[in-house]
């Protein structure tokens, strides 16, 4: 029985060692340990909220992103189709006003060929008026030269003459 006896001792030193140890390790260490799980618990459930406040800030972003992109976008097209129709009526009026110019050049020389045509018209008038003066003359001369002639020429132009 003297083994048994120093067993029981055994048994019972080691219990309050045991229960002592868990004594200390609960107030000295416990808490600590604890805290720190703890802690490390929250930081890591604030990340995680963290993390889904980001990933909706990110959602939201993106979102805007594409509405600003579809606003530029919308923006461009209508800059794009406005520029179109003013080079379209820059065009128009160019072609417009080249062909309001063209026509005055048109009846400027129109109106010079009109004008340059009379007065060729007018000296050749002269030229002839002045030439036939001058072949009358001539013809005159030469049958006002002869008596005869002239009595000719007078009855001729009595005959031609005729009398309403």
């Amino acid at each position: 029985m003297d083994l048994i006896t120093p067993a029981i001792g055994l048994v019972f030193w080691v219990t309050i060692a045991f229960l002592a140890l868990v004594i200390i390790l609960r107030t000295a260490a416990w808490k600590p340990i604890l805290g720190a799980v703890k802690e490390r618990e929250d930081s890591i459930k604030n990340a995680l909220e963290a993390a889904e406040n980001a990933k909706k800030e990110m959602q939201n972003l993106h979102a805007d992103n594409e509405k600003l992109l579809k606003e530029a976008r919308a923006e461009r097209e209508a800059m794009l189709k406005e520029a179109r129709e003013i080079k379209e009526k820059m065009i128009a009026d160019a072609k417009g006003e080249a062909q309001e110019q063209a026509n005055k050049m048109i009846a400027q020389a129109q109106e010079s060929i009109r004008s340059e045509k009379q007065s060729a018209l007018a000296e050749l008038k002269n030229q002839v008026a002045n030439i036939s003066v001058e072949i009358a003359e001539k013809v005159v001369r030469e049958e006002l030269a002869d008596k005869d002639k002239q009595l000719s020429l007078v009855d001729k132009m009595l005959g031609d003459v005729t009398l309403n």
